[in-house]
This record gives C-alpha cells, structure tokens and sequence, in this order.
C-alpha cells in the first residue's frame, strides 16, 4: 500500500472528511481492520486565508511548496491537496517535489466523463470559479464549463468562508447554493461540480434532481483506490477525442 500525503488544514473541517472517506474506502476494499496509510500537514488556514485575500499567491505557494516538501520527507509516495482552491499554486507545488501530485480537476473530470457529461456548471470560492487555474484545467480536459451568476458567486463565497470554514450550516444558506445549482442546470449543465471541499458539508445529492459531483468525495476515493491498487498517479489532463 503506498502513502498518502495530504496537504490539509483549508479547512480542517473538508480535511476531516478526505481522512474519514480515504479510511473507509480502504476498509472496504480490503476488509479486515486495514486502514490507509497517510501522512497529514495540516497548515494554519488563517495565514493562507490572508494570503488569498492580499493576492500574496507566492507566499501561500510557499508555505505550502514547505509542507508538501515535509510530506515527502516523511514517506509520501504522493499528495493531495485537501482543497480546491488552492490548486492554483499546485504546479509550484508539484516543481517542489519529486512525487506525483493528483489534481483534484483532473480526476472530478475522469468521473464527469464516466458518467457522459459535456457541459458542466461549477461552485466553488470566487478564486475557483473566476480564475483559470480550475476552469481552464477542467476545459484541458474536454469539459465546457459554467459558472454561477455573479450575486451568487458573491454569497456562495461568502457562505464558504464565514459558515462552511467554521462549521455552521444554515438552511437559508443551502436554499442558496441549491438556486444556483438550478440556474445552472437552466442554462445547460448536465451536471455540478460542487468545487470546494466544504459544499458537501451543506448540499448532498438528497437535496437536488441534477446530477452532483462532489470533489472531496471524488478525490479521496481515488487517492485511497490509487494506493491500494499500487497504480501510477496520472498528473496530467484527460486526452479528449475531439
């Protein structure tokens, strides 16, 4: 069984979830009393939050590119990042390392073809859903991509950071997100991809007729069958038939 390193922390409550989701695949697969072997950097979010908010990528990029290197030190045979957003500085910290990264697009992008789904809307932190670090990974991999309206964009960070970050849950708060799934759907996306590691603490498919796709619960899934099967990390875009 290989080693996850998971680069967690932001925040501690998704990074809760991948430890819980990458345990019980393994029990499941393998039976018995296994469990996976990992390794946790967990990282003060308040110093990268304020990163974000200061545009300081390098900085963020840094501390992170330090852990991961921590991570590899300790044992990792390769890293997750346990959150979506801060993919944007993934290729520094891939350069860093001389493991394999799996980016959190690449395999969400594997279960959207999988499952027939072209056109997709995406939710996530405004860095996620305005920026080309994520959608423009996603388009690499022969996805057409939509995102919410900007009000929505505007509360659905909002939510993320004061409530979902925290821990608090709020119905009128999941009326929102779920009215944005439903705009998107209106407006052609055949799926959502619920990208921030928090929404899922807030949304499940329970809640919505249109298809959803979780990215913690995808990218855990796969870290965990990765290391058990013993099969590479595949680091770069899924090749699309045009």
């Amino acid at each position: 069984m290989k080693t996850i390193g998971l680069l967690g922390g932001m925040s501690w409550e998704s990074t809760l979830t991948y430890y819980q989701i990458i345990n019980m695949v393994t029990a499941q697969t393998l039976g018995g009393l296994h469990s996976a072997r990992c390794l946790l950097y967990s990282v003060d979010f308040d110093e990268i939050e304020r990163c974000q908010q200061a545009g300081d990528w390098d900085r963020s990029a840094r501390i992170l590119a330090d852990a991961a290197q921590a991570l590899e030190r300790g044992g990792a045979d390769f890293l997750v990042i346990c959150t979506n957003t801060m993919h944007k500085v993934a290729p520094q910290i891939a350069a860093a390392v001389g493991i394999p990264l799996m980016h959190i697009a690449d395999v969400t992008a594997r279960q959207l073809h999988m499952a027939g789904v072209q056109r997709v809307g995406l939710l996530g932190t405004r860095y996620t859903m305005e920026e080309d670090f994520y959608t423009g990974r996603l388009e690499a991999n022969g996805l057409q991509v939509l995102v919410a309206e900007a009000d929505d964009r505007a509360e659905i960070n909002r939510v993320i950071f004061e409530e979902l970050c925290r821990g608090v849950i709020k119905d009128s708060s999941r009326e929102t997100f779920l009215r944005a799934i439903r705009d998107l759907a209106a407006r052609g996306a055949q799926g959502v991809i619920l990208g921030c590691t928090e929404i899922g603490m807030l949304v499940q498919q329970e809640n919505i007729a249109v298809p959803l796709f979780d990215t913690t619960l995808i990218h855990a899934r796969t870290a965990a069958l990765v290391a058990i099967n013993e099969t590479p990390v595949d680091t770069e875009p899924v090749k699309v038939k045009k």
